[in-house]
């Protein structure tokens, strides 16, 4: 008999997740297609602990983002520039894909209603803004995430816990006149985007920061929070791109360090009964099994925190 626990963690997966780009592309859209089978290969989950989320209605896009820019995304007229800002060439697909993944952040968000806790493979897209996209992110699904559980009386306070080693400058821009949500980033001074935007709390930490020092600044920060802050939802983007051998990181933590770090979090919106969508963000490590090793964490954390 398969464990009841296996049934309760749901996963948003999609193979459009792991949409084709040009040879030499430097974005690593194979995690998307290993991490799955990295899950199952070490028995953390079952097949039926995955589910397939939809496009998401077009409603959900414009309650986050404006209907000209969502325009231009869908009818592929976004100008050399703003193509360029994303990185990524524009295509049907890409929109497709993308639009998918919210769905999947959404759908995960209820399921973490129901379960306590969710996640989605993807996701974590924070640097886009309502009227574009940079930094490998068209669309903003925790900001799509968010807007769905507060107008749909699912949340009143929705706190953004965003670990990425970059700032989440897309989402501070899209909540920054909203007291319902609360924008937490930590992420590297020095690091993109070079121009950062004001989060409701922004950690910034230097160059070469260690697992122990990552992890005194984080719990002090996350206590701050919740001295003027009681969240009723978490959004955790949980990027692995602080690992020390990430190509982009700068920082210098350990995949023990991200475990911890993973964990820190999971046990903290436990204690507070709030339940947590977990979406993965980057990671650009030169080897992909890495990448692969540091996200599998999170999801083996909360089967045994949770369940």
């Amino acid at each position: 008999m398969i464990p009841k626990r296996f049934f309760m963690l749901k996963i948003a997966y999609s193979s459009i997740y792991k949409h084709p780009l040009p040879e030499g592309h430097r974005f690593p859209m194979e995690k998307y297609e290993l991490l799955p089978g990295q899950l199952l290969h070490e028995g953390i989950v079952q097949e039926d602990n995955f589910f397939e989320p939809k496009p998401i209605d077009e409603k959900w896009i414009l309650n986050t983002h404006t209907q000209e820019y969502w325009n231009k995304l869908q009818y592929l007229g976004l100008t050399k520039s703003e193509v360029r800002a994303t990185g990524f060439p524009l295509s049907k697909e890409l929109v497709l894909r993308e639009i998918t993944i919210l769905n999947g952040s959404v759908q995960a968000a209820e399921y973490a209603i129901q379960y306590g806790i969710a996640m989605n493979i993807a996701g974590g897209t924070h640097h886009a803004y309502a009227d574009k996209g940079e930094g490998f992110c068209l669309l903003n699904d925790i900001g799509v995430t968010a807007n769905y559980l507060i107008e749909n009386q699912l949340s009143k306070n929705v706190l953004v816990i965003d670990l990425d080693v970059h700032q989440g400058n897309g989402t501070a821009s899209l909540f920054a006149e909203n007291p319902n949500v609360f924008t937490f980033s930590m992420h590297g001074a020095k690091n993109y985007p070079m121009r950062k935007e004001v989060s409701d709390l922004d950690c910034a930490i230097p160059d070469g920061t260690n697992d122990v020092e990552y992890l005194r600044i984080l719990e002090a920060q996350l206590n701050r929070i919740l001295k003027d802050f009681s969240p009723d939802f978490i959004i955790y983007q949980s990027g692995v791109d602080v690992l020390e051998t990430d190509k982009l990181g700068r920082l210098a933590l350990t995949v023990d360090g991200v475990k911890r770090r993973d964990a820190l979090v999971l046990n903290l919106a436990k204690s507070l009964r709030s339940p947590i969508m977990c979406c993965m963000g980057g990671g650009y490590s030169s080897k992909i099994s890495q990448i692969v090793d540091a996200h599998t964490q999170v999801y083996r954390l909360a089967q045994d925190i949770y369940f």
